[in-house]
C-alpha cells in the first residue's frame, strides 16, 4: 500500500479547482487531509484525471460523510479512474483487489504465509487498508459470491471492525474508505444482496461526454492537433453508439485502448495499426473487426502519419 506526497495531492486539488468543483467540497477534502496527514513514500499522481463535476462532488461528499461508495455503470464510464482520483485527492494509500467467482475471505482479509522459518499472517488488501487508513478499491464486486462478501459486513457498517479467525480483531482506521465498482450484465456478474448494497452509497456512473473526452485527450497529448482531438473523440463516440444499438459488442468499447493507441502513434506507429491493436483486435470476431475498421477509416485516413497528428512539441 503506497501513498502520495503532499505536493501531488495539491496537484489533484488544483485540478478540482480548474473543474469548478464546489469550494465546500475542496475545503472538506483539505480538512480531511489535515486530520489524516498523508504518509509514506511518494508516488506519481493519477495516470488519468476523471472529468465530471457532478460525479466528483457526489462521490467526494459521500466519502467526507464517512460513507463507503459503490460506483455502478457500464464499461468505459471511468469507475476505476474515479476511484484512483478520489484516493489521490484525499491523500490516501490505495489497496486494489480484483474480485472473481473464486474469491473468498482469505482473498480479502489475508492468509497464513511461511516466512523466516515460521508461520505468520500476511494481511490482504481489506485488512491492509483498514489498519493503514487506506482507500480499498473492490473492483467488480458483483463477480464474487455473496457468501464470500459476507466478511465485509462488519467492515462496512457501524461496527467498523474485522474479526480475523485465529488472530485478532482489527479496528477500522478513521480515514479508511471502501470503494466498490461493478458492471451490470457481464457474464459471471450477479446482483448484490440487499444486506451488502445497503452498506454503500451507490453512484450510477454516466457515460463520458464528448467534451470531457476531448479535454482528456488534450491533457494527455498536448501536441495532438485539434482536428485529430475531434476525430478521435468522434471515433470513440461512434463506436459507443454502435455498441449501444447492438451493432457491436462492448469488447471494442475500450477507452484505455484508444488512449494507448494514440500513445503508440506519438511514438511513430501508423495510426491504423495502432487503432487496430488498441480497439479492433479486442474482438476475435472477424466480421465485427471489419465493422470497426470501417468506422476507423471514416475518421482516420490510412495515409495519416505521426507528423500530421502531432505538432512540433510531439
Amino acid at each position: 500500500m503506497a501513498s502520495l506526497t503532499g505536493r501531488e495531492v495539491l496537484l489533484v486539488l488544483d485540478f478540482l479547482q480548474e473543474e469548478g468543483i464546489d469550494p465546500r467540497v475542496i475545503q472538506g477534502i483539505g480538512e480531511f487531509r489535515r486530520r489524516y496527514a498523508p504518509s509514506g513514500d511518494a508516488l506519481s499522481r493519477p495516470r488519468y484525471y476523471y472529468y465530471g463535476k457532478k460525479v466528483w462532488e457526489q462521490a467526494a461528499q459521500a466519502l467526507l460523510a464517512g460513507e463507503n461508495l459503490l460506483l455502478a455503470g457500464a464499461k468505459a464510464t471511468g469507475k476505476n479512474v474515479l476511484a484512483e482520483n478520489l484516493a489521490a485527492a484525499f491523500g490516501r494509500p490505495v489497496c486494489n483487489i480484483s474480485l472473481h467467482i473464486n474469491a473468498d475471505a482469505t482473498t480479502m482479509l489475508g492468509t497464513d504465509t511461511f516466512r523466516d522459518g515460521e508461520v505468520t499472517f500476511r494481511p490482504g488488501p481489506v485488512t491492509e487498508a483498514a489498519e493503514g487508513g487506506g482507500f480499498c478499491v473492490l473492483d467488480e464486486i458483483n463477480m464474487a459470491r455473496n457468501e464470500a462478501l459476507a466478511v465485509l459486513h462488519s467492515v462496512l457498517d457501524f461496527r467498523r471492525s474485522i474479526r480475523i479467525p485465529g488472530y485478532r480483531q482489527v479496528g477500522i482506521h478513521g480515514a479508511a474508505r471502501f470503494i466498490a465498482t461493478m458492471n451490470y450484465g457481464y457474464a459471471g456478474t450477479r446482483e448484490l444482496n440487499e444486506a451488502l448494497s445497503s452498506r454503500f452509497m451507490i453512484l450510477t456512473m454516466p457515460e463520458i461526454a464528448g467534451e470531457d473526452l476531448s479535454r482528456m485527450l488534450q491533457k494527455e497529448f498536448p501536441s495532438l492537433r485539434p482536428e485529430y482531438v475531434r476525430q478521435f473523440t468522434a471515433l470513440f463516440l461512434d463506436i459507443r453508439d454502435k455498441c449501444r444499438s447492438g451493432e457491436l459488442t462492448e469488447k471494442v468499447l475500450d477507452l484505455r485502448g484508444l488512449l494507448g493507441a494514440v500513445r503508440m502513434m506519438a511514438g511513430g506507429l501508423a495510426p491504423i495499426d495502432a487503432l487496430n491493436m488498441g480497439i479492433t483486435n479486442k474482438t476475435p470476431d472477424t466480421y465485427e473487426q471489419s465493422l470497426v475498421q470501417d468506422i476507423i477509416s471514416s475518421r482516420i485516413s490510412g495515409k495519416t502519419d505521426r507528423d500530421k497528428l502531432f505538432g512540433d512539441r510531439g
